[in-house]
């Protein structure tokens, strides 16, 4: 489809109301954001900048595959530290890569709903990363999407495609300063993992307590290749709505949805969506969630539409104040016999026995309390670099995950 009819449709669907999530005004958030020149070297970056792309995980010293930094709008630094890979801002990548208009919006309809139809109605800005054919990556490839803007809306489109037999590890980190106010934060993932690829692909949100946010993604797995995807949100939003869907279109692929989410207020519906096409797939669903104030909705959803698939979905969650809210809702969706699937869900409270042997070892009660959750929210996450397991351990084990509630 070429963009001017994919602009077209886009326009359509300007007013388009997303099937799930609280509403929002898009035109309340200005459109426009000062340009920023590019960087030579990330440690240019204003100190804090600095600060908030490390409380969202993505540390811009330490050895990595390659980064991108986005500023608002601006795409200020981005580059491959590894032969066979590449990374480039999106516009870029469209002038440059004439193959792309195949993967561009295929994932993602443009006209999804005015979230998306407001990504696809301006410049394209997010990142393009591609690993080429038996491409394998140690260290994960970092990417920061900052918005320092107030009453800024950030539109993002990322674009990712791991070519035959090519491993990459991914982690982006969302985030805003400290003491900004109000924003809206939009962004497009695009996923192809080609036969016997593998993608880790983890995100870290650190917002404000007034910023919505409206993630749209999607990824497709071919033959023998695996998709893992983990989201991780610790800090307060005002609203955010998330259901990213993966398709196993090759036989053996495999997906693995992980979310880690500590809310403290404002309003959450996530989860995730896992299409079984093709013959022996599996995939699994694994969400903890603390709601200490917070709204969470949390969603699970397994499509099986041929015989001798493996699927799983389980949601955990506490609820520590009489003001939280969790609600879970896994979904199995079965075409046909021999399927394999099933799931779990639970919330509750923390343990008196598990808060009573603590302090009877010196705790105090928020202690005790930090100490259960931060284990509670500890999920051991298969296949990750040894790099890359740090930094999440890192972000899952602050002193402030019990602060504030």
């Amino acid at each position: 489809m070429s963009m001017s009819r994919l602009e077209e449709k886009a326009k359509k669907a300007k007013d388009k109301a997303a099937a799930l999530g609280t509403d929002i005004d898009i035109e309340s958030y200005e459109a426009e954001s000062e340009e920023m020149g590019e960087i030579e070297a990330l440690e240019m970056l204003p100190e804090d900048i600095q600060t908030a792309a490390l409380s969202a995980g993505v540390s811009l010293t330490g050895e990595s595959a390659g980064d991108y930094f986005q500023v608002d709008q601006s795409a200020v630094h981005r580059g491959s530290s590894v032969e066979g890979i590449e990374v480039m801002d999106i516009g870029t990548a469209l002038r440059e890569h004439s193959y792309l208009k195949d993967y561009y919006w295929k994932l993602v309809p443009i006209d999804t709903d005015k979230y998306t139809a407001d990504v696809g109605m301006h410049p394209p800005a997010g990142y393009f990363i591609r690993a080429k054919p038996g491409t394998v990556s140690t260290f994960p490839l970092k990417a920061c999407l900052f918005m320092g803007g107030k009453n800024k809306r950030q539109r993002v489109h990322n674009v990712v495609i791991a070519e035959e037999g090519s491993r990459l590890h991914i982690i982006t980190g969302c985030t805003t300063p400290s003491h900004a106010g109000r924003g809206l934060h939009l962004g497009v993932s695009e996923v192809y993992i080609k036969k016997n690829a593998h993608v880790t692909f983890t995100m870290v949100h650190n917002w404000g307590d007034e910023v919505e946010v409206r993630p749209r993604g999607a990824s497709r797995v071919e033959a023998g290749g695996s998709i893992s995807e983990n989201y991780i949100t610790l800090t307060p939003v005002k609203s955010l709505q998330a259901f990213p869907t993966a398709t196993l279109a090759g036989e053996g692929a495999v997906a693995s949805f992980n979310t880690i989410m500590y809310a403290r207020s404002g309003k959450i519906d996530i989860g995730n969506q896992t299409i079984l096409e093709a013959p022996r797939t599996s995939a699994e669903s694994i969400a903890r969630v603390v709601s200490t104030g917070g709204e969470i909705i949390n969603r699970g959803r397994m499509v099986g539409k041929v015989p001798d698939v493996r699927a799983h979905v389980e949601c955990v969650g506490l609820i520590l104040t009489e003001k939280g809210r969790i609600y879970s809702i896994p979904e199995l969706d079965g075409w046909c016999g021999g399927l394999d699937m099933s799931h779990e869900a639970a919330v509750g409270k923390i343990s008196q026995v598990e808060l009573e042997y603590l302090m009877a070892r010196g705790l105090s009660t928020d202690e005790a309390t930090s100490v259960i959750v931060r284990g509670f929210l500890d999920v051991e996450i298969k296949g990750l670099p040894p790099a890359l397991k740090e930094e999440i351990q890192k972000i899952t084990k602050l002193e402030e995950i019990h602060g504030g509630s």
